[in-house]
């Protein structure tokens, strides 16, 4: 017969269970996002007043779009897992679950629209000569 203490029941469970992993998710994303995000407004600050093709370029090479992608599955992430959290904090039963629900939906719907939108302008970018 296999003997555990409470002690070895809880050791590596952090507080909650699983709060210790979601806290250290949410402040990885975070510093992350810390870098990420002021790069990614500075190369869209320098596409601010430029022509549609132009911003295509810029947006077609590797760099931009790679960090385009990053920012918005990592911040969207974040948003979902942030108002998780929010919901679980001051809603109960169903109006939690259905916030939840939306919240990632939107979350996803967010990330499913920019990718596409980025897809689009990276192929577009590679075509010599394509209007869109």
């Amino acid at each position: 017969m296999r003997y555990l203490t409470d002690r070895k029941r809880a050791v590596g469970k952090g507080a909650s269970g699983t709060g210790t992993e979601h806290h250290w998710w949410m402040s990885a994303s975070a510093v992350a996002l810390a870098f990420m995000i002021p790069t990614w407004l500075y190369i869209v600050g320098t596409t601010l007043g430029m022509d549609r093709q132009s911003v295509i370029a810029t947006f077609a090479q590797p760099f931009p779009a790679i960090l385009t992608a990053l920012v918005v599955i990592v911040g969207m992430r974040h948003f979902a897992k942030g108002t998780e959290v929010w919901i679980e904090d001051y809603l109960r039963g169903t109006a939690a679950k259905g916030a939840i629900i939306a919240m990632h939906s939107l979350a996803y719907v967010i990330m499913a629209t920019v990718l596409y939108a980025l897809g689009k302008m990276v192929f577009i970018g590679l075509l010599p000569g394509a209007n869109g």
